[in-house]
């Protein structure tokens, strides 16, 4: 028998008083006994707070980013120990590839995003700096810094890596460490992850701790420096969001829990055409991968009701071909559920569901493995011919492969029963029509947290409606929890506390540690594009001599490039516009000119210029004024051993010191 240990305060704690014995869901043997009463739950809390926390602020995003994507690298190349695991939660390697691959996946896309879209820094600058003064002396930056406290993640069975591994990094990427709760059942899986991991020695001590069992009174001793994460029931939700201390402490709770998930077939797409194929392909692989044990299964089929009958019978047709059997067999194309209590509550919500609807595929006591001892049902497809009249379709969720084929008579229609659900995870509509894809998500969008749009046109690249990806949000409202997770780098954002920090620019340069208007600008060191990327500093700035802009430039960058735009060729028509004195210059010769008065044309550390961001032309300038140019360096970033990115803060202004045009300058500069 497997002892599933913990991992509380740098150690492995082995199962003690209280344990719970586990079960193969393919043979409902006992294989493993988990929990243990006595874990000091409150030392794992202090441990984290007090060693893993402060390790991990110490790292900046890039750290914690390079740190993450080791990780994740370590894990693919031991995955085959989480594999050989899992079929005895029931699952068969395809839905290896969901959980254990697509945890690792995960980890990649936040590692990827941490080093491209965050700083190499320990503060996070949320938006631009607002001058809050006359004279831009006084500013406010909304900035982001790692909580203080621990992010306890209370994790379901379905997924015992994905599961974890998608919280765990945006978790220690925000510079927060964490304690992981699995779910019992399947708690042997996720104690191996975590094992390959600290056996890794890429984590830092206290930053990632794990309790395999019931988690005592940890929450009774958390405060507003903690988070706590769910996904289960909603049953347990409630019990674990009215702790009384969470409340008191306002402590950050999300969840995601119960989910009536719903595709819907578009009235355009009738049989014979791709996007009927497509409805009938992604229900059936929706009703069966995992089982149907997924939070965003489709458990309602909402179908023209023109096309109920060849709807049911397509989606059983290829239910037919579906074998259930022992996941380790590699023909078998649905496993069990995760044990026999899961197949006791599947059978119980069907019974429900079977009250308001027909029964019109799978039969639990009659099919292949209807006499085998571990936790195995076949799909079952139910049709409820009046779901304007039905609860049960629209309010119980079998946790299984289950699921209702229902009629709707046009797109308000079809819009008014998706709503019914309360609240989901995701909803996918398959239609070519355009229209139904916007009066859907008009009158439907509030209710999900994804919306997934199908067709012939996105169907080979598109993921599928149950795939959660790292890059978009994952959650909803209402009966779904009410809570996000993922989402690239807002769900980093959830660890941390976004603090409105005012004061001079100076002051918030340094905090921030990128350059703010008005600060200090340093002008009398070497052209700083004759200086590597480790020798320039915030603030360096380069002024450059002024240039006039002669009629004969204008005209002759407006035939050299085609751009003859009459604002720029006409002087009666120009002076009736009203934005413009009469003629003026292209903003782009401002730009031309601009690099022609900073660019050092000697090879040297600029490698490449790769871009520029938020340009605004500020005042049209005529024939006969003069433009000069300020450069500064607001931010660096660095990009890999050999070169880093520098961005730097342009300002064109005329004779007048007036600005005529602001933009942010990308340059490439070796070390």
């Amino acid at each position: 028998m497997r002892q599933v240990h913990s991992f509380a305060a740098g150690a492995w704690v082995p199962p003690g008083s209280g344990a719970r014995s586990i079960s193969s869901a393919i043979t409902g043997d006992v294989i493993a006994e988990a929990g243990n009463d006595g874990l000091d739950v409150q030392g794992m809390r202090a441990y984290a707070r007090d060693v893993g926390g402060p390790a991990l602020r110490a790292m900046t995003f890039h750290d914690r980013a390079r740190m993450l994507k080791a990780l994740a690298l370590h894990l693919r190349e031991h995955r085959q120990v989480l594999y050989d695991l899992s079929f005895d939660t029931g699952a068969t390697q395809a839905d290896h590839l969901i959980d254990v691959d697509g945890g690792i996946g995960t980890m990649l896309v936040f590692a990827s995003k941490g080093r491209r879209e965050m700083p190499d820094a320990q503060v996070y600058l949320d938006g631009a700096p607002e001058q809050l003064g006359r004279s831009g002396q006084f500013h406010g930056q909304h900035m982001c810094t790692p909580l203080q406290g621990v992010a306890v993640h209370i994790n379901a069975f379905n997924f015992p890596v994905w599961g974890m591994l998608e919280k765990v990094a945006p978790t220690l990427l925000a510079g927060v460490p964490a304690i992981v709760k699995p779910a019992t059942a399947t708690s042997y899986v996720t104690e191996a992850c975590v094992r390959l991991m600290m056996d890794s020695g890429l984590l830092p001590d206290g930053a990632l701790q794990l309790v395999s069992g019931g988690i005592g009174d940890l929450l009774d001793h958390l405060d507003c420096q903690d988070v706590v994460t769910f996904t289960g029931s909603a049953d347990t939700a409630r019990i674990l969001r009215s702790n009384a201390n969470l409340l008191d402490n306002a402590v950050r709770f999300t969840a995601e829990q119960d989910s009536l998930n719903a595709s819907i077939l578009g009235p355009d797409a009738g049989p014979g055409t791709p996007e009927f194929d497509l409805f009938v392909k992604e229900v059936q692989r929706e009703m069966t991968a995992k089982a149907g044990q997924k939070c965003t299964a489709i458990r309602r089929i909402m179908v023209p009701d023109t096309h109920v009958q060849a709807v049911i019978d397509a989606i059983a047709e290829r239910l037919g071909k579906v074998t259930v059997g022992d996941p380790r067999d590699e023909a078998t194309k649905m496993g069990a559920l995760v044990s026999g209590a899961q197949k006791i509550d599947v059978l119980e919500k069907a019974i429900e569901i079977g009250a308001e609807a027909e029964h019109v595929f799978g039969d639990p006591e009659a099919f292949a493995m209807a006499d085998s001892r571990g936790a195995f049902l076949p799909p079952m497809l139910f049709h409820c011919t009046d779901p304007d009249a039905a609860r049960a379709v629209h309010d119980v969720e079998a946790f299984g492969p289950v699921s209702t084929v229902m009629p709707y008579r046009d797109v308000a229609h079809a819009a008014e029963l998706l709503n019914r659900g309360k609240g989901s995870l995701v909803a996918s509509v398959i239609t070519h029509d355009q229209d139904v894809a916007r009066e859907i998500t008009m009158a439907s969008a509030a209710f999900h947290g994804r919306l997934y749009f199908n067709n012939r046109d996105s169907m080979s690249e598109a993921t599928g409606h149950g795939a959660p990806l790292p890059h978009m949000v994952h959650g909803g409202p209402g009966r779904a929890g009410g809570g996000e997770e993922l989402g690239g780098i807002r769900a980093v954002k959830h660890y941390m506390q976004r603090t409105a920090v005012q004061g001079s620019p100076d002051i918030l340069t340094a905090i921030g540690q990128r350059w703010v208007p008005g600060a200090i600008e340093t002008s009398d060191k070497p052209h700083p594009f004759t200086r590597p990327f480790g020798e320039l500093a915030l603030g360096d700035t380069f002024n450059s001599p002024s240039r006039e802009v002669k009629l004969d430039d204008i005209e002759t960058f407006a035939h050299f490039t085609g751009d003859t735009f009459y604002a720029h060729m006409d002087d009666e028509a120009a002076k009736a516009n009203p934005f413009f004195p009469g003629r003026v210059a292209h903003g782009y010769l401002l730009l031309s000119f601009a690099a022609g008065l900073f660019v050092q044309p000697d090879p040297g550390p600029v490698l490449a210029n790769t871009g520029l961001d938020n340009l605004r032309f500020k005042k049209p300038v005529e024939a006969g004024d003069s433009i000069k140019v300020r450069l500064t360096v607001k931010a660096k970033t660095p990009r890999n051993d050999e070169y880093g990115e520098v961005r730097w803060h342009v300002t064109l202004t005329n004779q007048d010191d007036e600005a005529v045009a602001e933009y942010e300058l990308l340059t490439m500069n070796a070390y």
